[in-house]
């Protein structure tokens, strides 16, 4: 049972652009519910993929070359010594030399806030995105994948423990752009073992069941994985599917949270957008599932977050004008710095859209 309501308030996805720990944390502490950032433009290590990998067999870490790289025979070497020690869960925790600002994050005073989040890369994601030394993705290994599911859930439970010592309601949520490959025809991975699997997984992580993707969405799929929580990119779908409504109602009945990314982060999107623009798409998604069943907008407002719809990084269509005005107020300018902008840009964006649907809907 959550201590905590959802209420229109603000979070975001982990990855960011900045190279400066302080000025990231600064930006982090601007939202209603706080996280650690994740910020591989500092280091290799930093990386959704590199961070999540630490201490699982068969896995090696190519700083130079900025590669996950796996060996079958690592693996079966270093699964032994994973049976030993897995069942103590500070073996999982994450290391300052995989997170340069996780502890720092912790040392801050975070009991006043209604939670605190954590990330971590899923098991899905990171079973297609890594490849073994025949360059077959290791999720299409049985015994790999086991081991994969088991670690993962592990690193999350470790790393929610460590943050509720900061903050009862801290939770974590669990990135996985992957899921979507598993609707692909090549896959050899598909939707309905990957169901199977993340029920199981789900239901061995401790506290709030969370998942995060920030992809195309099939979100009647997430919203049957076993969750507490689903976080999407619900810009992207520029209208509500009437299909979608009864099983956001039923999840929502169900005390679920939806974590609505309604905040672009590409500079082109956003030049389009205004945050009064956005606030009544969201309130539009809204009103489709209350006319199609029978839960009311009120309802699905105080059960919802609001969000940037996706992670907060690579910004491939900076405009020329960002460069300008980035110039203008420092001198200089670099395509980070000019992310970083965008960033902060998106982030006013999400904290006036959450004042918005607040006020609309008489939330205090």
């Amino acid at each position: 049972m959550m201590e905590w309501e959802a209420n229109c308030r603000t979070t975001a996805m982990g990855i960011m652009p900045h190279t400066d720990v302080e000025k990231a944390l600064e930006l982090v502490f601007s939202m209603d519910i706080p996280y650690w950032p994740q910020l591989p433009n500092i280091t290799y290590h930093e990386d959704m993929y590199a961070q999540v990998s630490e201490g699982f067999p068969g896995v090696t870490i190519d700083v130079e070359n900025e590669r996950v790289n796996f060996d079958t025979s690592k693996f079966m070497e270093d699964i032994g010594d994973y049976s030993e020690w897995m069942d103590r869960l500070e073996n999982f925790a994450l290391s300052p030399e995989y997170s340069v600002v996780f502890h720092k994050f912790l040392d801050r005073d975070l009991a006043g806030y209604p939670s605190i989040r954590g990330q971590s890369t899923g098991p899905v994601s990171f079973g297609f995105k890594i490849v073994d030394e025949n360059l077959k993705p290791i999720i299409y290994n049985e015994d790999v994948r086991s081991i994969l599911y088991d670690f993962i859930q592990r690193k999350v439970n470790s790393q929610c423990e460590e943050m509720r010592q900061e903050n009862r309601n801290a939770f974590v949520w669990v990135d996985e752009p992957g899921l979507g490959w598993v609707f692909t025809s090549l896959s050899g991975y598909n939707d309905v073992q990957a169901k199977e699997d993340y029920r199981n997984f789900m239901a061995g992580i401790d506290g709030l069941k969370a998942i995060h993707l920030c992809a195309n969405v099939n979100l009647p799929y997430l919203l049957e994985l076993g969750l507490d929580m689903v976080s999407f990119d619900a810009y992207q779908m520029e209208v509500m599917p009437k299909g979608y409504a009864d099983a956001v109602a039923d999840f929502i009945k169900s005390g679920g949270i939806i974590s609505w990314g309604i905040v672009p982060t590409d500079s082109m999107a956003m030049s389009r957008e205004t945050p009064e623009m956005l606030a009544q798409r969201t309130m539009n998604y809204w009103q489709v599932v209350a006319e199609n069943s029978d839960i009311s907008s009120e309802q699905i407002a105080r059960q919802a977050l609001i969000a940037p719809a996706r992670c907060c990084l690579k910004n491939i269509e900076v405009l020329s004008t960002e460069k300008e005005d980035c110039k203008q107020e420092t001198g200089s300018c670099t395509i980070s710095s000019v992310e970083e902008k965008i960033v902060e840009t998106a982030f006013s964006y999400v904290n006036r859209v959450s004042e918005i649907l607040k006020n609309k809907f008489s939330i205090e």
